[in-house]
């Protein structure tokens, strides 16, 4: 399944993402990931409003202390 988040910038085949191991059964692991990109791939955009709130959480000193 390729969503837009892992698709290739300019044509070809996306490279997986590497993502943790969430369950030791590797069926499992594929249908926990699986649906995480279901949900993602479902929910809208974010708006420019949104972004800036997110980023400027994570720009804060205190998150990056805490990181």
């Amino acid at each position: 399944m390729t969503s837009a988040r892992n698709a290739p910038a300019s044509g070809g085949v996306a490279a997986p993402p590497d993502r943790p191991v969430r369950f030791a059964d590797p069926e499992r692991n594929r249908r926990y990931w699986e649906r995480i990109e279901r949900i993602v791939d479902a929910a809208p955009p974010l708006d420019d409003t949104q972004r800036a709130v997110i980023r400027t959480a994570f720009s804060q000193p205190a998150a990056r202390e805490a990181a």
